[in-house]
C-alpha cells in the first residue's frame, strides 16, 4: 500500500487580505488562518461571545439596583410582572410576555386611582432579550431624557420596571396611566458582537391590542452603537412631532437634525 506524505502547514497565522477593513464593522472578517482552521484566538473570542450572548438571554433583571438608581434622581418607580412566570415559558410562549399578570395590572389600577392625573409620558422599562443591555444603558437615558422632558413641562408618570416582558406590554401600561406618549426601553435580542443592545419603542395614545405599526423604533443603543445623547435627541423630535401631529408610527418620519452635541458624539464613535 502506497503512502502519502503528510501534508505540512505553516505554524505562523496566515494574515487575510482583507485585515483593513475590520476597523469597520464589528462582524467576523478577516479572521486569518492557523493552517487549515482559524486562529485559536478567534475560535475562543467566538465561543466568548456566544457564551455572553446565552447569558445575557438568560440573565435575571436587576430590579433593585434600577429602583435604587432612580430613587436616587427622584423618580418613582413600580415593578410588574408579565404572564411568563419564568425565563422559558417567556421563551416558548411571546404572547404572554405581551400581557400583564393580574396582580400587575390591579396594582398599577390602584396606583393610578390613588392620584388620577393626565400623563404626558409614560416609561416602561423591560427586561426583554437582554437584561444586561437594560441595565447598562437605562438609567443613563432616562437621565437623559427626563431633563429634556421637563424642559418641554411634561407630566412625566411614575416608571414601570417590567420583567418578562415583551414590547406591547408597555401598551397596556400606558393606557392604564392614560399616558399619551409611550417609550418602551426593552433589551434587544443579543448578537454575537452586541449582548448589551437596548431597543426603543415609541407609540402615541398606546392601548392593548395597538398594531406595530403605530410605534417608532430606534435601535442599537450601547457605548458601541447609538449613544445616548443621539439617541436621546432622536426620540425627542419623534415625540414632539407626534404630539404636534396626533400620530406616530409608519407615518411619522424622523427628520431632525443633530444638535453640535450629537454631532460631536457621533464623532468619537467614528474617529
Amino acid at each position: 500500500m502506497k503512502l502519502n506524505r503528510d501534508i505540512k502547514y505553516p505554524s505562523s497565522t496566515h494574515q487575510d487580505q482583507w485585515e483593513k477593513l475590520k476597523q469597520f464593522t464589528d462582524a467576523r472578517i478577516a479572521l486569518g488562518r492557523a493552517g487549515c482552521s482559524i486562529p485559536t484566538r478567534a475560535l475562543l473570542e467566538f465561543q466568548l461571545s456566544h457564551a455572553q450572548a446565552k447569558d445575557a438571554v438568560y440573565q435575571t433583571l436587576d430590579v433593585f439596583y434600577l429602583s435604587e438608581q432612580l430613587a436616587q434622581r427622584q423618580l418613582q418607580s413600580l415593578h410588574v410582572q408579565s404572564n411568563a412566570p419564568n425565563k422559558e415559558i417567556y421563551l416558548k410562549r411571546p404572547d404572554l410576555g405581551r400581557q400583564l399578570s393580574t396582580p400587575s395590572k390591579g396594582a398599577l389600577s390602584k396606583k393610578y386611582a390613588e392620584n388620577p392625573k393626565l400623563y404626558d409620558v409614560c416609561i416602561v422599562v423591560g427586561d426583554g432579550l437582554s437584561a444586561r443591555a437594560i441595565e447598562a444603558n437605562a438609567i443613563p437615558f432616562i437621565t437623559e431624557l427626563n431633563e429634556q422632558i421637563q424642559q418641554e413641562n411634561w407630566n412625566l408618570a411614575p416608571i414601570v420596571l417590567a420583567t418578562g416582558s415583551r414590547v406591547a406590554l408597555g401598551d397596556e401600561v400606558a393606557e392604564i396611566f392614560k399616558a399619551s406618549m409611550l417609550v418602551m426601553l426593552i433589551g434587544e435580542r443579543p448578537g454575537l458582537s452586541s449582548p448589551d443592545s437596548m431597543g426603543i419603542y415609541y407609540t402615541w395614545n398606546a392601548y392593548s391590542g395597538c398594531l406595530d405599526a403605530k410605534r417608532n423604533c430606534i435601535s442599537n443603543v450601547r457605548p458601541a452603537g447609538l449613544s445616548i445623547p443621539v439617541a436621546a435627541q432622536r426620540l425627542m423630535a419623534l415625540m414632539k412631532k407626534s404630539k404636534q401631529l396626533g400620530f406616530s408610527g409608519v407615518n411619522l418620519k424622523d427628520e431632525h437634525q443633530l444638535s453640535d452635541i450629537g454631532i460631536e458624539q457621533t464623532q468619537k464613535l467614528l474617529f
